[in-house]
């Protein structure tokens, strides 16, 4: 049975009340429903704890499952677990959650201050990183920065939408990203659209405006291969 995913609808739930469907071979708790987001497109999955009657259980992380219709909630390794049907409260870390938010959307801006294609990437509570292919001379770090937080402070909002995999496909230029390929296969697919500065597929979590995400700070700008440049932000707080 399919998880029902909150996150993708509503990033800003804490909490939700869900029902335990099953425990597997590997000790991973599946719920019915979750606002627990599962590791994906660079984005660790969210660590929290189950609320219920007997002893609560710390989750480590949420990944998908074998078929990537259900979210395996992951304890630690000396957790009590759950039993099959029944009730709990899933509770996010939120604070780290939503710093994952805010860096995660500070990615995008920054590919539309560096429009080059998109080699990898990573988020972290702390900071994230992008990895481009680029040719020649890479702007100075302080111009990038500079556009960076303009970009920011411009407070644009921030919306998803969907299209269908075949207007995806007959658009090849909405996708950024060289090597990871968008979440297509069920039909439809999530756009992240910033104002009219940048539209492009994504299932991650993101803040509800630019402004949400803070000033950044742009890290040492290094060289991974002959035209791959490696640009990190973090929080300038």
């Amino acid at each position: 049975m399919p998880t029902t995913l909150i996150f993708r609808d509503d990033p800003y739930l804490p909490a939700t009340e869900a029902t335990v469907l099953a425990v597997n071979d590997r000790r991973g708790i599946i719920l019915d429903r979750t606002v627990f987001y599962a590791t994906g497109g660079g984005q660790p999955g969210d660590s929290g704890t189950l609320e219920r009657e007997g002893a609560p259980v710390a989750i480590a992380t949420a990944v998908y499952g074998d078929d990537k219709t259900e979210i395996v909630h992951v304890p630690g390794e000396t957790e009590p677990l759950p039993e099959p049907g029944e009730r709990v409260k899933a509770v996010l870390d939120w604070q780290r959650r939503h710093r994952h938010m805010r860096i995660h959307t500070g990615l995008h801006l920054l590919s539309v201050v560096l429009p080059f294609p998109v080699t990898g990437g990573s988020i972290r509570a702390e900071e994230g990183r992008l990895d481009f292919d680029i040719a020649g001379d890479v702007p100075p770090k302080e111009e990038i920065e500079e556009r960076l937080n303009a970009l920011v402070a411009a407070d644009y909002p921030v919306s998803a939408e969907w299209i269908t995999d075949e207007e995806l496909m007959a658009k090849p230029d909405l996708v950024k990203t060289m090597k990871v390929k968008p979440p297509m296969g069920a039909g439809k697919v999530r756009l992240i659209r910033i104002g009219d500065i940048d539209l492009q597929p994504c299932g991650g979590t993101h803040v509800r405006s630019t402004a949400e995400i803070g000033p950044l700070v742009i890290g040492k700008i290094e060289s991974k291969g002959r035209q791959n440049r490696r640009v990190r932000i973090r929080f300038a707080d």
